[in-house]
């Protein structure tokens, strides 16, 4: 079975995600990757899986740097990663500005370099067990005391933009993609890695491109786009996805989607993100078109695709079924 993993949140409760990544896991999905939005604290809900699975690796995709110091970001990780024997994938984010100023009253003002002195130090905490940084964005003079770090821990980025994806290849063990086209993927993304990589001397073998794939199984395709849209929803309205949006070839629906929402009008601006939009990130329909979808974004240049279940639409499969179709 060629490399796969899934984005399974818990859902409705702890213990119905624990039974879908028991499936995952049989299925021989590598790794179960979890989000941070407003929701479940995403590393105590990786610690539950881990405490009721054996072998399925364990991701954040991502946690955003901003709510915790450095120094305690990497205390939990290595904590988590010896608590599940080694399966911990570290995934760290920025957020956006929307959420970090306007949820938490922080600032994001320099994503970039805020990122660079973030991984840094968990970086140097996790490898060494010891950091010292005395930088513009975060200091950090922590070390572990009577505790062993946790090198060969995999941390990876989220990164949409060259500059984020110039510092994954320098300093990170992969990226995380979400809204990232294929077309983009394969003429941006994997090119990037690729150079940037090579002027630090690293190679592409052992580094992750993880992209989540939204995939909708059966049922009535127009209701899966129409679910498919209103996921998509809050990513359209944020700066970093509209730029990669619009360099994968769909500036043109951002500009209908925003004269539909000035006019007062959510509903139509949504069906401006037309079929052919939601086709490029999607897989939609059979077993057959939703394991094409996947295997496009591995042409892309993907390393591990990520199924995203789409369900709830008339007569669509349930995140079971789509898991065993995909592994299928």
């Amino acid at each position: 079975m060629a490399r796969i993993a899934c984005s399974l949140d818990p859902g409705r409760s702890l213990d119905e995600g624990v039974e879908r990544v028991r499936l995952a896991e049989s299925l021989g999905y590598e790794s179960v990757w979890v989000t941070h939005i407003a929701r479940r604290e995403p590393l105590q809900v990786l610690g539950h899986y881990a405490r009721h699975t054996e072998r399925i690796g364990l991701a954040t995709g991502v946690v955003p740097i901003m709510l915790r110091h450095p120094a305690l970001m990497a205390m939990e990780a290595a904590t988590l990663d010896e608590v599940s024997r080694g399966r911990l994938t570290l995934g760290l984010g920025v957020s956006h500005k929307v959420t970090v100023e306007g949820w938490y009253g922080l600032s994001l003002e320099d994503p970039v370099g805020q990122m660079r002195e973030y991984l840094t130090i968990v970086r140097d905490l996790l490898d060494r067990g010891a950091s010292g940084l005395e930088g513009r964005h975060f200091t950090s003079r922590f070390s572990f005391l009577g505790y062993a770090a946790r090198p060969g821990m995999k941390v990876v980025v989220a990164a949409l933009g060259e500059r984020m994806l110039r510092l994954a290849a320098e300093l990170a063990d992969g990226v995380v993609l979400w809204m990232c086209s294929p077309a983009y993927i394969r003429e941006t993304v994997r090119p990037t890695i690729e150079k940037a990589l090579a002027e630090h001397g690293r190679s592409i073998d052992g580094f992750d491109i993880v992209a989540n794939v939204p995939l909708a199984l059966g049922g009535d395709e127009a209701a899966a786009r129409d679910a498919i849209r209103r996921r998509v929803l809050p990513y359209v309205q944020l700066p970093f996805y509209r730029a990669v949006i619009a360099a994968g070839g769909h500036e043109a629906e951002l500009g209908a989607f925003d004269a539909a929402m000035a006019s007062g009008s959510p509903d139509e601006a949504l069906q401006e993100l037309g079929d052919a939009f939601v086709d490029d990130y999607a897989g939609i329909g059979d077993e057959a078109a939703v394991r094409r979808k996947v295997e496009e974004y591995r042409d892309a240049g993907v390393t591990l695709p990520s199924v995203g279940p789409v369900t709830g639409h008339e007569g669509g499969a349930s995140v079971e079924g789509l898991l065993t179709a995909v592994a299928g």
